[in-house]
C-alpha cells in the first residue's frame, strides 16, 4: 500500500482513557509478572494507533500547512497529546509501584524503568493546560516558517529553496541569498520574537509548577537523559572549544584563503573550497534512482528498505509553497512503514538527506523486527547516530550522485566536522534561555552573538542588517520546536566520525556493526550503545582530540587528490 492511500481516523481520546484503564485494572489485578507484562503489551498495542494517526496527520500538515482539514487536526492531537500523556504517565507509575517491579525491570529493556522516572519527572496533569498551550505555539511557529516566501529573482520563493544558493560557487549569488533570508526573517521579526517569548514563558512556568527553578533540568527529563547529565553536556562543550574549534578555524582560513578573501562572512561558512561546493548531477528523479542503486550495492538489508521506501513512496523530496521547510523520518508503526519528507534545492545537501533520513527509516524498520515498541529507536543523541552514521557508509558511493565524487566527500567531512561548533553554540543558548528567562528579544540575541564569536570566531554578520543583530537562530525550529535536542546531534556526530574512520580500514566490518548498533534501538542507553558498537564515548577523555585530528587528516589526503 502507497503511504498515500493509509487510512486515517481520527484517535479519541476516550480510546486513549479506556485502554489506559483497562492496563490499570488488569495490573491491579496481576497475580505475577507476566500478566502485567500481558497488559503492557494491550496497552502498548493501542496506543499504537494513536501515535500513527498523529503521525499521518502531522505528516498531511506539513505536506501543505495549508490544507485546513490537517491543519484541524494537527490542533486536535495539540489538545489532545498532553491528555495521552497523562495516561502514559499514570502508566508509568502503577509500573515503577507493581509488586512485580524487580521481575519486570528484568524482563523489559534496561532503559524502560528510567524512562518511566523521566517521565514523571517532567509531567503531571497540573500542566496540561501549558502543554496544550505549547503545543499550540509550536504548531503557530512551524506554520509561520513553512509560509514566509520573498522575492527571489522575480518569485516569492520559501527560506527553505533560497537557503540553496548560500553554497554557491559564486559569491555574489551567496550573498544575494543571504540578503533575502535576512530580509524574510525581519520582515517577520515581531510575530518570530513574540513566539519564542510566549515558549519560553509556558515552558518556564510548566518547569516551576513542577518544581524546579527553571526549565532546564526539566528539559533534560523530557529528553529521557539516563546516563549523562548537565555537567557531562558543559564538558562536552568545553572539550569541543578546545579540540574542534581550533582545527575548523584552520580549516576556514584555508577556505577563506582559496576564496580569494580576508573578510570571512556568514554566507562564506558553507563554502568549503575554493571552486564552491559539489552540486548532484542528477534531478530529484535522478537522485532516489541512484539511491536504489547504492542501497542494493551496500548491502542486502539496505536493499531490501529501499525497495519498501520505493514502492511504497514513501519520498516526498520537492520543495514546494506551504510546505513545511525542513526535513524529517517520521513512522506509521501500524503500518509498519517509515516515511522520509524533504526539501530539494539542488545542493549536496540534497544527498545528505537522503543519507540522513534513510538511516533514521532503517532503524525505525528495525525496531519492527528486532525492537520493543516502548525502548523504539532509543533517545535523540541514539536516534541520530543511526541517521549521520549511513550518511559516511554511503560516501563509498558519490560517484553515483557526483561528477567529482572526492569533492563531495571533503565537503561532507568537512561539513561535518564544521557542523559541532555551530551545534553547540545552539545548546548553550538555551541553557541561558532558559536560566534567564526575562531576557529581552534583544538581550537573547545579544548572547547569541557572543556565542557565535566564542565557537566560531572566523566568520561575522556585516552586511547582513538583521542577521548581524545576532538572530541567525531565529530559522533552527530546533530552537523553538524541540528545547535541548540540539546537542545530541553533536554527539552522534562524534560518534559518526568514529565509523566512518574504522570503515576507511575494514567497511564491511564497521557496517556489520553499524546494523547491529540500529538493531539494538533503544533498548540501552546511549553510552553502553557506543561501548557494544566498539567505539569511544565522545563524553570520554581525549575523544573528540582523537576524531579531530583523524577527521583533520583524512581532509588532507582529500585536498590531495581534488
Amino acid at each position: 500500500m502507497k503511504v498515500k492511500d493509509f487510512p486515517y481516523k481520527r484517535y479519541e481520546l476516550a480510546e486513549g482513557k479506556k485502554a489506559f484503564e483497562e492496563f490499570k485494572r488488569k495490573a491491579e489485578e496481576a497475580t505475577s509478572a507476566q500478566d502485567v507484562l500481558n497488559a503492557r503489551k494491550e496497552y502498548l498495542d493501542e496506543l499504537e494507533k494513536y501515535i500513527t494517526n498523529a503521525s499521518l496527520a502531522y505528516t498531511r500538515y506539513t505536506l501543505n500547512t495549508r490544507d485546513e482539514f490537517y491543519l484541524g487536526e494537527q490542533m486536535y492531537y495539540d489538545e489532545i497529546g498532553p491528555q495521552m500523556n497523562d495516561f502514559n504517565t499514570q502508566y508509568a507509575d502503577i509500573m515503577l509501584s507493581s509488586p512485580f517491579r524487580a521481575e519486570l525491570e528484568k524482563a523489559l529493556p534496561e532503559t524502560v524503568y528510567p524512562s518511566y522516572m523521566c517521565a514523571k519527572a517532567c509531567h503531571s496533569s497540573e500542566i496540561i493546560s501549558d502543554e496544550q498551550e505549547e503545543n499550540s505555539i509550536v504548531t503557530e511557529y512551524s506554520q509561520l516558517m513553512s509560509q514566509i516566501t520573498t522575492d527571489w529573482r522575480g518569485e516569492q520563493k520559501t527560506i527553505s529553496f533560497i537557503r540553496g544558493f548560500v553554497n554557491d560557487k559564486d559569491r555574489t549569488v551567496r550573498q544575494e541569498a543571504a540578503l533575502a533570508i535576512d530580509k524574510a526573517l525581519s520582515q517577520n521579526s515581531e510575530k518570530l520574537d513574540d513566539i519564542y517569548d510566549r515558549l519560553v514563558k509556558v515552558r518556564t512556568r510548566m518547569a516551576k509548577k513542577m518544581g524546579y527553578d527553571n526549565f532546564v533540568k526539566m528539559g533534560y527529563y523530557r529528553m529521557m537523559r539516563i546516563d549523562y547529565d548537565r555537567d557531562m553536556v558543559d564538558s562536552f562543550r568545553k572539550n569541543v572549544l578546545k579540540d574542534i574549534v581550533p582545527v575548523v578555524s584552520r580549516l576556514k582560513r584555508n577556505t577563506a584563503k582559496a576564496l580569494g578573501i580576508d573578510d570571512f562572512k556568514f554566507y562564506d561558512n558553507d563554502v568549503i573550497e575554493g571552486e564552491g561546493n559539489p552540486c548532484p548531477k542528477l534531478d530529484e528523479k535522478g537522485i532516489l534512482n541512484a539511491a536504489k542503486e547504492m542501497y542494493h550495492e551496500m548491502s542486502p538489508v539496505t536493499g531490501a528498505f529501499i525497495d519498501k521506501m520505493l514502492n511504497a513512496e514513501a519520498f516526498d523530496v520537492t520543495a514546494r509553497d506551504g510546505k513545511w521547510g525542513g526535513g524529517y523520518c517520521t513512522d506509521f508503526p501500524a503500518f509498519k512503514q517509515p516515511f522520509i519528507l524533504a526539501n530539494f534545492n539542488g545542493s549536496a545537501g540534497d544527498i545528505d538527506v537522503v543519507t540522513h533520513e534513510f538511516g533514521h527509516g532503517l532503524a525505525m524498520d528495525f525496531v519492527y523486527t528486532y525492537g520493543d515498541k516502548e525502548a523504539n529507536i532509543g533517545t535523540s543523541e541514539t536516534a541520530e547516530t543511526h541517521s549521520m552514521s549511513m550518511e559516511f557508509f554511503a560516501e563509498k558511493y558519490m560517484d553515483k550522485f557526483f561528477d567529482e565524487p572526492d569533492r563531495y566527500r571533503y565537503y561532507h567531512l568537512a561539513s561535518s566536522l564544521t557542523f559541532i561548533p555551530y551545534g553547540v553554540i545552539v545548546d548553550e543558548f538555551q541553557h541561558i534561555v532558559y536560566e534567564n528567562p526575562d531576557l529581552t528579544p534583544a538581550e537573547r540575541n545579544a548572547e547569541y552573538l557572543k556565542l557565535e564569536e566564542k565557537y566560531r570566531p572566523y566568520l561575522n554578520y556585516k552586511g547582513l542588517p538583521y542577521l548581524s543583530k545576532g538572530t541567525r537562530w531565529q530559522y533552527q525550529m530546533h530552537i523553538y520546536e524541540s528545547p535541548f535536542y540540539y546537542i545530541d546531534y553533536c554527539l552522534a556526530q562524534v560518534v559518526a566520525l568514529e565509523f566512518f574512520a574504522d570503515s576507511l580500514s575494514d567497511y564491511d566490518d564497521a557496517l556489520n556493526r553499524y546494523f547491529e548498533h540500529a538493531k539494538r534501538g533503544g533498548r540501552y542507553p546511549f553510552n553502553k550503545l557506543v561501548e557494544l558498537a566498539g567505539l569511544k564515548s565522545p563524553f570520554a577523555d581525549g575523544a573528540l582530540s582523537i576524531t579531530a585530528k583523524k577527521v583533520e587528516k583524512v581532509l588532507t589526503e582529500l585536498k590531495e587528490k581534488i
